[in-house]
């Protein structure tokens, strides 16, 4: 019987944590500077963000419910952000 190695799905969830912490930092920097405030335009780039990791979950066809982390996972952390931010500007 073949042994199954699970270090492809441990590089790519790594991969996409690490993707994940940059698209946020490049995000943050883009929202520390917008015009409309920093609350409103980081809550409409993570919601361009839940858009476009959707879009490439779609493209590339990967399983919503995958082992290893994908974009469909990157996709519901950016639109729990987005609300999380966007109730918290209400209230500040």
């Amino acid at each position: 019987m073949q042994q199954v190695r699970e270090l492809p799905q441990k590089r790519d969830s790594a991969q996409a944590i690490f993707r994940f912490c940059v698209r946020l930092l490049i995000l943050t920097a883009f929202a520390a500077f917008g015009s409309i405030g920093f609350g409103r335009s980081l809550v409409a780039l993570l919601w361009m963000s839940t858009i476009l990791c959707a879009v490439i979950g779609l493209a590339r066809r990967e399983p919503l419910l995958a082992p290893a982390l994908n974009h469909w996972d990157e996709m519901i952390t950016y639109g729990a952000l987005c609300s999380l931010v966007q109730a918290l500007s209400l209230h500040f």
